[in-house]
């Protein structure tokens, strides 16, 4: 209890950080019932806040843990452990992209006062905002605000794509909207099965976007391979067990994308492992997830140390050399890139 206590201490919403926005009643209503169920599992054992460890890196800035950490022989395991960095949630932000759409969304800002970069998560098919919950805060604790979007989660994916591509412009160009810190020349898509279908569309679409990771993706038919081809920033594939989990159309990616792409593949892992929610989905009858908590944090380690490369180098050669170990140890394989 007194772990659990501790853990929603340093992650609860802190009401004088929130921006200074009006709120549906349905919406406080929601957001309030979100957070209350969260705060209920993680007091009862029941949320996955696993145990991983703090960094014992001690920087004072961002910049200083950017210094350290790229002049360090990389190692993805280091990222495993919790950054150094708290973090302040505020649910359901919302966004408005127009005067008649708006976009819910969570952000997880992290605790530095300079400029960061920001990494956008989006769910896959059948899936929310809250399964990425996790992965969120602790890209934050490493110093990267994160927003995890909600978007129609049965598709159209291609609509997807340009509606990402529309909050990116959006953010790129008023990044008060989320926060005066957000360094608008560091932005990171990440999506999940279809959702990293779609970022490669916003990606194509022109996003202005360093690049994106993809976990597990999901090709979405014909139309795909058009847009993988006009893509021209550097996108990582983190993608589960193929053996166990096979994911629609998942080579395409790698195929048709031209050049500045890299793949690999966690052993035993499942699609579902690309997820991390705070508050696991209860099992319904039928249904065959075998994800695993260990390999969900493997999957965490791998997306932080990208997106570490990605937003603060603008290429994924760092984030390759980190892997070095685990893909000769056969812990990640069929490791690619071009």
């Amino acid at each position: 209890m007194a772990r659990a206590l501790k853990c929603a201490t340093k992650f609860m919403i802190s009401p004088t950080a929130m921006q200074q926005t009006v709120m549906t009643e349905a919406a406080m209503l929601r957001s309030f019932i979100v957070f209350a169920i969260a705060w209920l599992a993680l007091a009862s054992g029941c949320a996955r806040w696993p145990d991983t460890g703090v960094t014992s890196l001690k920087p004072a800035t961002l910049s200083e843990l950017v210094g350290i950490v790229l002049k360090h022989k990389a190692d993805v395991d280091e990222f495993r452990l919790r950054g150094p960095f708290d973090v302040t949630t505020q649910k359901d932000h919302e966004l408005r992209l127009s005067t008649t759409e708006r976009i819910d969304a969570d952000l997880y800002l992290s605790a530095p006062a300079e400029k960061a970069p920001l990494v956008i998560l989006l769910h896959g098919h059948d899936n929310s905002k809250e399964d990425h919950a996790y992965q969120a805060i602790h890209l934050a604790t490493w110093g990267m605000h994160s927003l995890a979007v909600q978007l129609p989660n049965n598709g159209p994916w291609i609509g997807n794509g340009r509606t990402l591509a529309r909050i990116v412009t959006l953010i790129h160009r008023r990044p008060e909207m989320i926060d005066s810190r957000i360094d608008i020349n560091k932005i990171v898509l990440v999506g999940h099965s279809f959702g990293g279908a779609a970022v490669a569309i916003a990606l194509a679409e022109g996003a202005p976007a360093v690049g994106g990771i993809l976990l597990d993706p999901a090709g979405i038919g014909k139309d795909l391979p058009k847009f993988l081809r006009k893509i021209g920033k550097p996108v990582m594939l983190i993608g589960a067990d193929e053996r166990y989990s096979p994911v629609r159309e998942r080579r395409v990616f790698y195929k048709y994308i031209r050049r500045g792409v890299a793949e690999v593949s966690i052993r035993d892992a499942s699609h579902d492992d690309a997820q991390f929610p705070l508050v696991p989905a209860p099992q319904e009858p039928g249904t065959d997830s075998i994800a695993t908590e260990e390999l969900q944090i493997t999957f965490v380690s791998a997306l932080t140390s990208a997106a570490f490369s990605l937003a603060h180098t603008g290429k994924f050669d760092f984030a390759w050399t980190s892997f070095g170990i685990a893909i000769k140890n056969g812990k990640f394989f069929d490791a690619l890139k071009k």
